[in-house]
């Protein structure tokens, strides 16, 4: 409702279009050029918030300030510090008013001393918030806590002062039984503490487990390089990236991330790209190929000229991208808000009319308010502030031991509504790297020879491929031998020497050049692995067509299981990939997923989420790279893979540790089971005070029972909020 309002409120001025989040605290406003930015801000502060101007960027943030940590630390900090003072003050307070052989002469005075400051100080965001909600006509958990405990505070202090409760050797009996007496000789101070420490101690855990909203962003714009080799008069130099302009040539060497985006003026290499386009086959380029920044040089020295730097970079884009999808994601509002929204307003119209009806009924002034204050009081539950974050607390206590991260309590009404899951390719259903997966030797070939002489001689390249197809022949055969006369040819493959025998392997045109010609069935397995979307080489030895090899991204042998648990959950399972057709066809089939969509970039797949939203569906995602950081942000929830990137894992809701796919199907079933404590608890921290409001309309609330109905809601919460722990998948 705060969101909402002061969307509403920007929007009224000319010109304005406004998206107010209230998950990340931001708004995103387009306004006419004329508009002066600090007129929004007086906007907002009209409605009765606050809003400052984000930071101007900074040249080494890429045109981006990633968001700062500091804000949040220092809100969570003076929230520990009213928490701690609560409870230091608090606990004597309910010792004291629970234990009747501690309560010594003027201990009602040593109470209020001690409550004065929890009620004042400690619960003063609650009385602050309330006061904002009264003045808009909205009533929330706030409104409910500051009613309860200023009406508890208040008669206390009339009845010390004015009634009887003052008065040396007071005594509060322990008895639970319903019954009339004389109100103005009880206090309330212990419930009116009890409940500030109690919600305080919730807001905290519940702040606590929030994520920062920024933090996906500087993740990100980290993974760019930090420096750049620049050619300038002939000379190579070590320059901050910031110093980078369009035009510089610069050199990257092998291992190094390509400092921006440009284009190769000289030299060969591999480039892994797996970042960018989730394809896991790195890029051959040569001179006049384009680059981007902050993938990785995977082979030779290369020289590139920059095309595009600071927030025209293709990694800038992408963190616009990020931004864009969070600020868009609707925010989850409190469950507790909602409730506490319809009920605030029937507690209060409740406590008025037992005002009335008692002065109706000739009662007498000091018997209608005892009565009416009494229902205020026992309508503010202290079990509401530990509903969710006990739960949650629990929920992802357990969660951590079974390898899910679950990152707040907006995550979990998510999970309850998700009827789509989406799934990226490269590292989360398949391993992610290149694996040796055909291996056809020629006839009359023997299959270990094939590779013991293929391994040594790709054992000697740098290329990603000739890894996969040494380490598999490794795997196979044992221990490789050293190759001589080893030389690279760019762009085409290998050659040496093995045991006296020549080696060759590369494209089909490379082995023609040495006159060696595929047989028709080797020509043909070759076309049908390449149709399978695998990365394909052919071998030569000694002048014969040895065989062929091919290397793939290999699926995950839990991922088809996971896909049958995610169908069992009554989700519908859709492969999204910057992989081609073939390749995600032949993924989809395997693992059992019918819907397939392929060849896209990170934009593409922000659009692909918000398409699938458009139609009505709740979509998850499960994803692990860059690639994938908007797209887990656009979703409504986001599930990043342990293994992935770290802007992967900042931008999504869950993170599952391992590797294994069918931790999501966990997450998801563990997500709903803490929603649904959740639930329970909000629904047991109101129905004790429900049930006793009658009482205290009557006038019959003893103080005890009052208390007592306060610490039954309480233990029960807490009791079944440990009930997660046996959560078993």
């Amino acid at each position: 409702s705060c969101a909402n309002r002061i969307e509403r409120k920007l929007n009224k001025l000319d010109g304005v279009q406004a998206e107010v989040n209230y998950a990340t605290e931001t708004a995103h406003v387009s306004a006419p050029s004329t508009m002066d930015p600090a007129d929004l801000v007086a906007q907002v502060e009209a409605t009765g918030y606050t809003a400052t101007l984000p930071a101007p960027p900074q040249a080494h943030d890429h045109g981006f300030d990633g968001g700062s940590p500091s804000s949040a630390d220092a809100e969570l900090t003076a929230l520990r510090h009213r928490l701690i003072g609560a409870v230091v003050l608090s606990v004597p307070v309910i010792i004291l008013a629970m234990v009747p052989s501690w309560q010594f002469t003027y201990w009602q005075w040593a109470s209020l001393t001690l409550a004065a400051p929890v009620v004042i100080w400690a619960g003063w965001p609650f009385h602050r918030a309330a006061w904002i909600n009264l003045r808009h006509g909205a009533a929330t958990m706030d409104t409910l806590v500051s009613v309860g405990t200023l009406a508890a505070f208040a008669w206390s202090l009339y009845a010390l002062f004015f009634g009887t409760a003052g008065e040396p050797g007071l005594r509060h009996p322990f008895s639970l039984s319903i019954a009339r007496g004389d109100a103005t000789s009880h206090i309330y101070l212990e419930a009116a503490a009890g409940v500030i420490m109690f919600v305080l101690a919730g807001r905290y855990f519940e702040k606590r487990a929030k994520r920062d909203a920024g933090a996906a962003l500087r993740a990100l714009l980290d993974l760019g390089a930090k420096d750049a080799t620049v050619i300038r008069g002939g000379v190579e130099q070590l320059v901050p990236i910031a110093d980078l302009h369009v035009g510089d040539e610069f050199v990257v060497r092998p291992g190094e991330k390509i400092a921006t985006d440009g284009v190769v003026v000289s030299g060969t290499s591999a480039v892994d790209e797996s970042m960018i386009t989730g394809e896991s086959v790195p890029v051959e380029v040569a001179p006049d190929s384009p680059v981007t920044g902050a993938t990785v040089n995977a082979g030779g020295r290369l020289v590139v000229r920059a095309t595009r730097v600071g927030e025209a970079t293709t990694l800038a884009s992408m963190a616009r991208l990020v931004t864009a999808a969070q600020s868009g994601k609707a925010p989850v509002a409190r469950l507790a808000d909602r409730i506490a929204g319809v009920f605030v307003p029937i507690v209060i119209a409740i406590a008025v009319a037992t005002l009335g009806v008692w002065l109706g009924s000739g009662a007498g002034a000091t018997a209608a308010f005892t009565a009416a204050v009494a229902v205020l009081i026992i309508a503010c539950p202290c079990a509401l502030g530990l509903a969710t974050p006990t739960a949650l607390l629990v929920g992802t206590g357990r969660g951590a031991q079974m390898g899910i991260l679950i990152k707040g309590p907006e995550i979990l009404e998510s999970t309850r509504r998700v009827d789509t899951i989406v799934m990226d390719k490269t590292g989360t259903v398949t391993t992610g790297k290149m694996t040796l997966v055909d291996v056809e030797p020629a006839d009359g070939v023997d299959r270990a020879e094939l590779l013991r002489l293929a391994g040594a001689v790709e054992n000697a390249s740098e290329h990603p491929i000739a890894a996969a197809i040494a380490r598999g022949a490794r795997e196979e055969v044992g221990e490789l031998p050293t190759p001589e006369g080893f030389a690279n040819l760019a762009g085409s493959g290998v050659q040496g020497v093995v045991d006296g025998r020549a080696v060759v392997i590369g494209r089909p045109a490379l082995l023609s050049d040495w006159s060696i010609t595929l047989p028709e069935s080797l020509a043909a397995e070759f076309a049908a692995a390449q149709q399978r979307g695998h990365t394909v080489v052919a071998v030569g030895v000694d002048g014969q067509a040895a065989g062929i090899l091919g290397v793939a991204d290999a699926v995950k042998p839990s991922s088809s299981q996971a896909v049958h648990e995610f169908t069992e959950l009554g989700l519908s399972p859709v492969l999204l990939t910057g992989d081609n057709e073939a390749v995600a066809r032949t993924v989809g089939q395997e693992v059992g997923v019918d819907e397939v969509i392929a060849d896209v970039m990170p934009a593409d797949k922000v659009a692909a989420i918000a398409k699938l939203q458009s139609r009505g569906k709740v979509v998850a995602m499960i994803g692990d790279g860059v690639n994938d950081a908007a797209a887990l942000a656009q979703a409504d929830l986001g599930m990043a893979m342990g293994a992935g990137t770290d802007v992967a894992i900042e931008a999504s809701d869950i993170t599952l540790v391992n590797d294994d796919l069918r931790g999501a199907a966990t997450a998801i079933r563990l997500s709903r089971a803490t929603l649904r404590t959740i639930k329970t608890n909000l629904f047991w921290a109101f129905a004790y005070n429900v049930a006793a409001i009658p009482l205290a309309a009557f006038g019959l609330l003893n103080p005890m029972l009052a208390g007592a109905a306060m610490a039954f809601s309480s233990i029960f919460v807490v009791g079944n909020s440990l009930r997660l722990r046996r959560f078993a998948g």
